[in-house]
């Protein structure tokens, strides 16, 4: 089975749709969403809607608690906050509804995901070896998928070593007979210096992992993020994919 598994889109309709035309494009089984559909960016609801119609997993981020009541916005801060107070103005109840019954974490045939982390599926980033470690520690499956950090990141044990870093696009793994831990990085607010938009596609069967970027049309979303008065560092950001 392919599974092409997507992470923080944060209202980013043209990253989303370009992403799932590729998804299409390579013919995938399913797709699996790690949360935080929503926030930054101006198309909450299109953003719901395609992830509710494509996903046959879909994790809820903390952006998207924070949306809908299950986090305060105090736990939140600047220009996060902003959007998320702008999103849950705009954001329709069927698709808030939705957020709120959302799990943090799920599970697969040999696979664990969580939004986070193990150690916190809300909060806690996979950025340190340290937390690698212990994220592999607290799993038993041999594939464990991470989102949050925006950042696309492959490592797995060898021994009791800790092998991988960051993984820019067309990066392939094998990951037979080892335990992994990836991060598909951020569909709609890439933070690892490509402005394009970042996925995964798993191999469940041939025991690969392939991770993707695909240009979409950065200015269009900037010339929405800004019609809808959000933060202008929110549109600045997408062209520098930080």
């Amino acid at each position: 089975m392919r599974v092409a598994v997507v992470s923080d889109i944060h209202g980013n309709r043209h990253a989303l749709e370009a992403v799932l035309a590729d998804i299409v494009r390579e013919a995938a089984d399913e797709v699996w969403s790690l949360g935080d559909v929503v926030g930054y960016g101006p198309s909450p609801n299109e953003c719901c809607a395609l992830v509710r119609e494509r996903a046959v997993l879909a994790l809820a981020g903390n952006h998207d608690l924070a949306v809908v009541g299950s986090l305060e916005l105090s736990d939140f801060s600047g220009d996060a906050a902003i959007a998320a107070r702008w999103t849950r103005d705009v954001l329709e109840p069927a698709h808030a509804e939705w957020l709120r019954s959302l799990a943090t974490s799920g599970t697969r045939e040999g696979v664990e995901a969580y939004h986070g982390s193990p150690r916190d599926p809300v909060w806690d980033y996979v950025l340190s070896d340290e937390i690698a470690l212990a994220s592999l520690a607290l799993t038993s499956s041999p594939v464990v998928l991470v989102g949050h950090s925006h950042v696309a990141l492959a490592v797995w044990l060898n021994g009791d070593r800790l092998d991988g870093g960051q993984a820019p696009g067309e990066t392939e793994l094998e990951l037979a007979e080892r335990r992994s831990l990836l991060n598909p990085g951020s569909v709609g607010q890439p933070r690892d210096g490509d402005a394009r938009a970042a996925w995964l596609m798993l191999d469940l069967d041939a025991q690969t992992a392939l991770f993707r970027r695909t240009a979409y049309d950065v200015a269009a979303a900037q010339a929405e993020s800004r019609a809808a008065g959000l933060p202008e560092v929110l549109a600045v950001r997408l062209e520098h994919g930080i």
